[in-house]
């Protein structure tokens, strides 16, 4: 296969596009069932039938994805178990747990309904390295390479019942066991999404008086108006009732928005470094250990970590970057700005409950509202708008964009940072400058859009 179609089908995480669309088409979902169960047959040939779990969100075309991925694990041998909408740490947690060979993830998390994607976890319910996707989309695009199975080499399919207990008692035994949520009002918004069951009962069984918004699915809802992307209607819930503290989902689960007790919406840097703070003052993390982020996050986040003895490393946009560099190194704790949270002694993937629940232990360890222990980690100003693009040629190729980015960071006087990057799903360059003047950050930004709109807008 040529260079140029390596990244034909996955991109940053996983296949995804607008549902009943190439590449997010049954054809394709029954192709990839196939690919998934024929490579896990092949790095295990004793193991003829491949047990794949199968979790989704909410979405209507959830179902037809649903179905024609399962069909292609049992042409080609495999054994199906479909657990129902849960959320994208729950598939993954179940995968490990069941001693499965893979899991499947029908999702595009935060994303409107009209779109769809499929993430695929490992064994251990990690996801896959690049050069597995690779060899996925290889199979694929050459489905005559893959054996035909008949009579009974033919697999088959059941749906898991009870599955949501297994996942809520994993993610409470992550919370510390002096504490609980006895006494605690939270509003909770699920985004109509993969979580709107399991998400509550988890709160309610800690003993929180629980306000929840976005638990009526129709297939239709996901992500709309409500949800980690869309926080309003919680952040009117917290100031009526009251509450210490509201938290949002997102579609599938993987990523959390936290608003404090006066309404105010926590930047996720902002969390990863009250996390951070959290593990060393309970002796899991210890001076001089790493924390990991992206080069989307705050240089504010960074210098935080440092002033408490701390180091940061950043790593390419995309949580499962994150979790690869932190596998390899032995560190225990990284996100993203937009909430991915990654504990990973307690999860393989970004957990939105999980940051929730931790975001919780630390008010209460520390005896303080949620808005007094974000306080003292101070974010530069930075601005990310995204430009509409005809192509995306190689930015360092572009003489008049490397100008403008080399003027830009003379004029923040060594304070703060430009980036430029293309969206891989979408015809956007995101162009984010930060600084500590916000006056001359939006100044810059603006400046390189009018730049690359004339280049290559």
């Amino acid at each position: 296969m040529s260079k140029k179609r390596d990244r034909e089908l996955f991109g940053t995480d996983g296949i995804r596009g607008k549902a009943n669309v190439y590449p997010m088409t049954a054809e394709v979902a029954t192709a990839l069932g196939r690919a998934v169960t024929y490579y896990f047959q092949s790095i295990n040939p004793t193991n003829t039938k491949p047990l794949i779990i199968v979790g989704k969100d909410t979405r209507l075309s959830c179902y037809m994805l649903e179905m024609a991925f399962a069909s292609g694990v049992c042409s080609q041998g495999g054994e199906v178990i479909l657990t129902g909408p849960l959320p994208t740490p729950g598939v993954a947690f179940v995968t490990h747990s069941m001693r499965a060979d893979a899991g499947v993830m029908i999702s595009a998390s935060h994303n409107p309904f009209q779109d769809n994607g499929i993430k695929i976890f490992d064994a251990k319910g990690f996801k896959l390295p690049d050069s597995v996707e690779l060899e996925l989309e290889r199979l694929i695009l050459d489905p005559d390479s893959i054996p035909v199975k008949t009579g009974g080499q033919l697999g088959n399919a059941e749906r898991l019942k009870e599955v949501y207990g297994r996942y809520i008692v994993h993610v409470k035994s992550a919370l510390g066991n002096d504490f609980d949520l006895e006494g605690m009002r939270i509003v909770l918004d699920c985004a109509n999404g993969a979580g709107y069951k399991v998400t509550p009962m988890m709160f309610h069984e800690l003993g929180a008086e629980v306000f929840p918004l976005g638990i009526n699915p129709n297939g239709e809802n996901i992500n709309k108006n409500c949800g980690s992307l869309h926080p309003d209607a919680a952040r009117a819930e917290v100031l009526k009732y009251r509450a210490d503290i509201g938290v949002c989902i997102d579609g599938d689960g993987d990523r959390v928005s936290v608003i404090d007790e006066e309404g105010t919406i926590v930047d996720g840097d902002k969390l990863i470094g009250l996390f951070a703070k959290l593990l060393l003052a309970r002796g899991e993390l210890k001076k001089g250990d790493t924390i990991v982020g992206t080069v989307m996050s705050n240089l504010g986040l960074e210098l935080y970590l440092k002033s408490i003895g701390l180091q940061f490393v950043r790593t390419k946009v995309g949580d499962r970057y994150i979790i690869e560099y932190m596998r390899s190194n032995g560190n225990i704790l990284g996100g993203e700005p937009s909430g991915h949270i990654i504990f990973i002694r307690h999860s393989t993937t970004g957990d939105g409950a999980l940051g929730a629940l931790k975001a919780i232990e630390a008010i209460k360890y520390f005896n303080k509202p949620l808005k007094a222990l974000v306080e003292e980690i101070e974010l530069f100003p930075q601005v990310i708008k995204n430009v509409v693009v005809k192509n995306k040629p190689v930015l360092e190729s572009v003489a008049s964009i490397q100008e403008g980015i080399k003027l830009a960071e003379e004029r923040l006087l060594g304070k703060g940072r430009v980036l430029l990057r293309y969206s891989g799903t979408e015809p956007l360059l995101r162009v984010m400058v930060e600084g500590n003047i916000a006056e001359t950050v939006e100044e810059e930004c603006q400046r390189l859009i009018e730049i690359v709109t004339k280049e290559i807008g």
